[in-house]
Order: C-alpha cells, then structure tokens, then sequence
C-alpha cells in the first residue's frame, strides 16, 4: 500500500527566541520486509543555521537544527512517500513466559535489537509494583508471550479512556495508569511497564496512522496525527511484533513506523532546547492518505 503523508508543525513563541536546537525524528523509516521510504522531504521555516542528519543508537534516523538568530515562531514541514508492506500475522510459536526467561539468558549480544535492552527500566519509564500487579492479575506463568501480549493490550484498552486532555506529554506513566485516562503515549508506556515486569522485553514505537472516516462522511484534512504503539519480543522464533493498545489490536498495514525505542525519550518526534521568555502555543496537522 503506497501512502502520502504530510505534517506540518508549528511553533509560536511569546517573545522571540534567541537561540534554539532541536533533535527531530519525523522521517518514516526504511525496515526490509516492513516498509520502504520511497521518497521524503523535511523542511524548516525560517531555515535553520546549521542542520546535521545523523543515526541514533537505535537505528532511527535524527535531524538535528540549530538557529542563533532572533525568531518568534518555528515550522517543520514534512513530505513523505511510503510503500508500507502488509505482514500476515504470525502462527503463535512463541514459548510461555516462564520459557520466555531461559531464552532471554541465552543471548548475550547487545546490539540495538537485542531485548536485553528493553527489559528493565528506562529513563522516562521506571517501573513500579502497582504495573507488575495489574499484569499478574490478567496472565500466568504457562500463557505463551505473545497470548500475554494480547491479554494486557485488550485489558487495557478495556480499562483506559482515551482522553486527550487529561495528560501532557510529560505525565508519568504511573499518573496515567493510576487515573485510567490518556492518550496513545500513555497507553503505550503503561502496556510496556506492565510487559517488562513479567518479563516480557517491550519498547515504543512512534509513528503515524491512517485512520478512515465514518460511513458515508468525507475524509477531514488533517484529521490523522502521530501515534504511538508498543513493540514486544515473543521469543527466538517469533522475534519482535508489534501492538497497538490504544486501539486494541495487532498492528498492521495502516501503521507507518517513523522511530523506535526503549520509551518516548528515544523515539520523540521533536526535542529541543530554546532561549527565550514567555510561553509558546504548538499547533500541528498530519494526513496519511493512501494511493
């Protein structure tokens, strides 16, 4: 399925800004068998001093900007072409969870794929007794991996309220959790608090998503935005595989990966840093349209 996607951010400041830089992961990525970037352009408004794109630790591609000229307000500008793959879901082969842990102490590499790094906690995502109880309750020791998976993303789901006022992106997981309200970031960091404290290797993956208009009603512009889900590692056999609690299923052909990572720290779409005074307002548009 061939999809366009488009994003603009932007930024308004309340005084000019004097300095600033930034680190932005917005660039759909290129994983063999997945999904192909067929062509993508990212740019700026005004344009930045100095712009550098390298690769993080975790294989995702980093855009870094810096500007040291007054400006009162900063846009991105994002155009992407993607091929994205569809993948039959797998036969589940995955071992149960108390086989899930011999597997685990037999790998010893520590390359970026490797689930030993997505096992414990992360620095925007300790753990907490009250996510191992939640996770207790709903699995056992002889569920395969991936059946704990599902049974954790589905309670979830069931038991959350999406609620896009009721956190910001620097809530804490365990606030989230406690209040049973969030959005797609809180969903995803509480299913992986509650994987990796049974044991089960899980990390973020931000990225977009189509999403498809009600029956008989037009297709909004902008109506699409970022989306986060949840990665988690099944075992040698099955590997890695890929949930979306914030709407309850596997995911699949509508799901477009831009970063992935141990928590929302690795995988943010934009971090940075500015010299200035006052507040800021941040509006932004995505459309994910098939072709």
């Amino acid at each position: 399925m061939l999809y366009d996607i488009t994003l603009e951010v932007t930024h308004d400041y309340a005084s000019p800004a004097n300095s600033g830089r930034h680190a932005l992961r917005l660039m759909p990525a290129t994983i063999p068998h997945e999904q192909t970037l067929l062509a993508g352009e990212l740019s700026f408004l005004p344009a930045p001093s100095e712009r550098r794109e390298r690769t993080d630790f975790f294989g995702n591609a980093v855009t870094d900007i810096a500007y040291r000229k007054p400006h009162s307000d900063l846009s991105f500008k994002l155009i992407a072409r993607i091929d994205r793959t569809a993948t039959p879901e797998a036969f589940d082969i995955s071992p149960s969870l108390k086989s899930l842990a011999r597997e685990l102490a037999g790998i010893q590499s520590l390359r970026p794929e490797e689930p030993v790094h997505f096992l414990v906690a992360s620095p925007r995502l300790p753990l907490d007794p009250a996510f191992a109880v939640y996770a207790q309750e709903r699995v056992n020791a002889d569920m395969s991996a991936i059946s704990a998976v599902e049974t954790i993303g589905k309670a979830l789901h069931q038991d959350m309220r999406f609620d896009a006022d009721a956190t910001t992106v620097d809530t804490p997981a365990l606030e989230a959790f406690e209040r049973r309200h969030g959005v797609c970031q809180d969903f995803s960091h509480i299913m992986i608090a509650c994987l990796r404290s049974i044991g089960v290797p899980a990390g973020y993956v931000s990225g977009f998503l189509r999403t498809s208009p009600p029956k008989g009603q037009p297709r909004l512009e902008g109506a699409d935005a970022m989306h986060a889900w949840v990665r988690a590692w099944c075992g040698i056999e099955i590997g890695w595989i890929e949930y979306d609690p914030t709407n309850a299923l596997r995911v699949g052909q509508d799901h477009i990966v831009v970063a992935r990572g141990r928590d929302y720290g690795d995988a943010a779409p934009v971090k940075g840093v500015l010299r200035t005074a006052g507040g800021q307002t941040t509006d932004h548009k995505v459309d994910v349209v098939p072709r």
